[in-house]
């Protein structure tokens, strides 16, 4: 597969020239990260930042690129040293990037395997203001049992922290993370999916999207919920798979939704196989509808989801069993180009951004 380095695609905007990709798998660049570590979340700020999250051997890191991936910064912890105590490990789940450039992280940790109290058993959050050389000290957010956390940031200064603790759970921040509300409930009949995760965004008329999977019945669809004005408005939820599946006990699958030009792209697990679908910014699936990815899934492995300005969608997935990150590029009508691509990567996680222009990066 020819790939196109994201530096000379940044070199050919500055003089005005243009070439046209002569296949489509070459809007797809493939970066290497030059740190170890499972890559857990990649998203491209307004300005044109790559910033990841990598699960290293020592704990999450975070490294971003101004050159599309041609070089990086140096490692950031994220972990302050006060929270860092002897057999507690954290480990990243997601991250947002908002207002000014802000970096918002969330985590996990250990502290069930290791018998702590409770309230230790959550989701932690810090963040990396604009400029600033340290993360913020690690926070405990909701300090109950929970799992499941997603984040979504956008340019008003409005932060979402979503999780699962028997029920779907959000907290809000109108002022860059530095205060949430309490946990609110979208709405107690739902029932999730206790052991899968959440996805969230943020739509560009400032409504909060939260990807679930609901487990009423062992029937385990995929809903989107969209809120106004959390703990305000009444949420709506609308069905988005197709494929039905029934299945006793929980199937730990993670999925991801990300905002496009028209509305948003999710990605999810469907007994083992890979979907996706285009949805308006009303949650509305797009035709053609539910799309067949040629990609497998196993428990709690990573998926994603990014468009581009023309339509155009890559979906990425991880491969567990032969240790790839593997990909597939769609029209803007959801026909496959090209063939599905490949690298081999360790870990769970699946990292993918869209740039202005119209290609890909994957971060194996």
């Amino acid at each position: 597969m020819r790939t196109v380095s994201f530096w000379s695609v940044a070199l050919a905007a500055a003089s005005g020239v243009w070439c046209q990709a002569s296949e489509p798998a070459s809007r797809v660049n493939v970066v290497r990260v030059p740190i170890s570590g499972s890559v857990i979340k990649a998203q491209a700020g307004a300005d044109g930042m790559i910033h990841l999250l990598i699960d290293a051997e020592d704990g999450p890191v975070y490294v971003k690129s101004r050159e599309g991936g041609a070089t990086f910064s140096e490692p950031m912890a994220i972990v302050d040293a006060a929270s860092q105590k002897p057999g507690l490990k954290f480990s990243g789940w997601d991250m947002a990037v908002g207002r000014d450039g802000r970096v918002h992280v969330a985590m996990g940790n250990n502290a069930w395997k290791l018998k702590l109290p409770e309230e230790e058993w959550s989701l932690y959050y810090a963040s990396l203001a604009p400029g600033a050389k340290a993360f913020s000290p690690v926070r405990n957010l909701n300090r109950k049992p929970s799992e499941g956390f997603s984040l979504a940031a956008n340019e008003r200064g409005d932060v979402a922290a979503c999780f699962l603790s028997g029920k779907l759970f959000a907290m809000i921040s109108h002022d860059d993370g530095k205060t949430f509300s309490a946990s609110i409930e979208p709405n107690p009949a739902w029932d999730p999916c206790d052991c899968c995760t959440t996805a969230a965004a943020y739509g560009r008329d400032g409504r909060l999207v939260m990807l679930y999977r609901e487990e009423t019945n062992n029937d385990r669809d995929m809903y989107l919920v969209l809120w106004d004005q959390p703990g305000k408005d009444k949420p709506m939820r609308k069905r988005v798979s197709g494929t039905p599946w029934k299945i006793e006990g929980c199937p730990m699958t993670y999925f991801s939704i990300n905002r496009t030009e028209t509305g948003y792209v999710a990605a999810w697990p469907t007994k083992g196989q890979i979907y996706f679908a285009r949805l308006d910014k009303d949650g509305a699936v797009l035709p053609p509808g539910e799309i067949r990815v040629p990609g497998t899934a196993g428990m709690r492995t990573g998926v994603v989801a990014v468009g581009a300005q023309d339509g155009a969608t890559l979906l990425a997935w991880k491969n567990q069993t032969k240790d790839e990150l593997r990909w597939q590029l769609y029209d803007a009508k959801g026909k496959p180009e090209g063939e599905p691509g490949s690298a081999k990567s360790s870990g769970s996680g699946a990292g993918a951004v869209a740039s202005g222009d119209g290609r890909f990066a994957v971060f194996p």
